[in-house]
């Protein structure tokens, strides 16, 4: 009998651990091969998914080994997934062919599956202005959503100072300036293409923002009269027009067609082409040292050309 009492405990202390870990790889992700018509992009997805080069790159490797991150999705009430992570691998698996891809299935609430999207997607290398504008605003909301304290101060209508701050923690960006990607979602599109293709940069988009529909488009008329992108000071004063109620296409066109004093006096060189040339131990001021050394030896040489021609030509 006391044999048997020993087994009956044996067993019970097996089917104790092996229902703890059957519990654990219930809990653990599964990767699964889903359909890739059972994929759906995420609602109102801020970031684009282009037929470029780096897509290119991408279907050809795809093509080779296959898609090696597995995607990130949850299920949908109506049937099939909502992607959260991995739209691109998608559309590349789709040209390269395939019929099915990785995925890990999630079940999560809209708040928090939104801002693992955005997260995921931030991350690229290459991201538009228009895209980080929707996105932070995507992630601002569902922070709110989430909980965000209802007792802070704000210092934009987009949102609750702290609230922004925590959505520039995944790209080491402040609120204030998340705060003014946002600003961008107000411009109308053809502007925020603009920014997009650098026609327009984006300290002056931020101001121009503050402008309504309207204003926006007779703005984009007198820019296109006048040939002109604004400059920041062009932009504030745009923007102060449109404040006091004084703003119309006539005083739009002037300020555009000013001749920009900064454009004649200065010239500017971007810190990352110098850097191309310099060590990064050098200061700013040692770098325009060695330039100026140049620049005169460059001068001195054109007038030895000039004279030795001189004094051929005698």
């Amino acid at each position: 009998m006391p044999i048997d009492s020993g087994n009956l405990a044996l067993k019970g202390l097996d089917d104790l651990f092996s229902t703890e870990e059957n519990r654990q790889e219930e809990q653990r992700e599964q990767v699964q091969q889903i359909p890739i018509d059972e994929l759906h992009p995420f609602t109102n997805h801020p970031f684009k998914v282009l037929d470029d080069e780096a897509m290119t790159r991408t279907v050809e490797s795809i093509a080779q080994y296959g898609v090696l991150a597995p995607l990130i999705a949850r299920p949908r009430p109506e049937g099939g997934y909502e992607i959260i992570s991995g739209h691109r691998r998608k559309h590349a698996a789709e040209l390269a062919h395939l019929d099915t891809v990785p995925v890990i299935v999630r079940n999560m609430k809209d708040d928090a599956a939104t801002i693992l999207m955005v997260d995921s997607n931030l991350q690229r290398e290459h991201i538009l202005p228009s895209e980080r504008a929707f996105a932070y605003k995507m992630k601002l909301d569902a922070i709110k959503n989430q909980g965000a304290r209802s007792d802070l101060t704000s210092r934009q209508v987009v949102g609750k100072l702290e609230a922004a701050d925590e959505v520039g923690k995944a790209t080491d960006e402040s609120g204030r300036q998340v705060q003014r990607f946002i600003r961008l979602t107000n411009l109308v599109p053809e502007l925020l293409d603009m920014v997009d293709e650098k026609k327009i940069s984006f300290n002056p988009a931020v101001e121009l923002s503050y402008l309504d529909a309207k204003q926006q488009q007779d703005f984009l008329e007198a820019m296109d009269a006048s040939q002109n992108a604004p400059s920041l000071s062009q932009a504030i004063r745009i923007k102060k027009l449109a404040q006091k109620s004084e703003f119309s296409y006539d005083a739009v066109y002037d300020i555009m067609n000013e001749e920009k004093k900064s454009e004649l006096d200065t010239v500017t060189i971007k810190n990352e082409t110098l850097r191309k040339y310099f060590p990064r131990s050098y200061t700013p001021r040692q770098m325009e040292s060695i330039i100026i050394q140049l620049l005169d030896q460059w001068q001195l040489k054109k007038q030895q050309a000039k004279q030795k021609k001189q004094e051929e030509a005698r």
